[in-house]
């Protein structure tokens, strides 16, 4: 009679962990995604700075590549408001590489007048790393003294810029005021922003 006692107890036993089992079975049917499955990353949502989608040119950690100078349209436009002591040039980099490419930091500026070419300073802000989709824009701001003084000052004759991480430029009409007032190395320097310090427009 024990015998059959245990022999029924077990069989209990048995049955309880197939019927476990079996509902386990059930709810990996339901939800067959892994608890530690991330997100598909959407090449049209906005994930922060990490990683573009697969395929679009991304290194071993996943994220975007940097900007290629060849990959980027490269244009210029003045967005002075009037009345300021200071001029702005927006220049903006468009991705037409086909793929997603990152900026990172400041790109590099240079003037061509007259009187030889100047080199814009970083004005130093902080300079994260932007993934530029493809197609898409971005803007930073070239600001300069206004030529107040009545005088010819020294005459621009083009922008030469430079993409963040890159040595090759492209040179651009300068669309701001024509001239910088001569000074004697007290007045306002010309100043270049980081990647991102100008919206669209400006």
């Amino acid at each position: 009679m024990r015998v059959n006692k245990l022999t029924i107890a077990a069989i209990a036993v048995v049955a309880g962990l197939s019927l476990t089992a079996c509902q386990n079975d059930e709810d990996i049917a339901a939800d067959p995604k892994p608890a530690n499955s991330s997100p598909v990353t959407s090449g049209d949502t906005d994930q922060g700075q990490e990683g573009a989608a697969a395929g679009t040119g991304t290194d071993e950690d996943g994220k975007a590549d940097t900007c290629r100078t060849d990959e980027l349209e490269v244009t210029a436009s003045d967005v002075t408001i009037e009345g300021d002591t200071v001029g702005t040039v927006a220049v903006e980099f468009k991705n037409g590489g086909g793929r997603d490419c990152t900026l990172t930091g400041y790109a590099g500026v240079d003037l061509k007048t007259n009187a030889g070419s100047l080199s814009a300073e970083r004005t130093g802000e902080e300079a994260p790393s932007v993934v530029l989709k493809d197609g898409k824009s971005v803007w930073f701001a070239v600001t300069y003294p206004v030529n107040d003084s009545g005088g010819s000052g020294a005459r621009i004759t083009g922008l030469v810029v430079t993409p963040p991480n890159e040595t090759k430029s492209v040179t651009l009409d300068w669309p701001g005021t024509a001239s910088l007032p001569v000074t004697d190395g007290s007045g306002t320097p010309v100043k270049v922003g980081p990647i991102g310090s100008a919206g669209q427009g400006g």
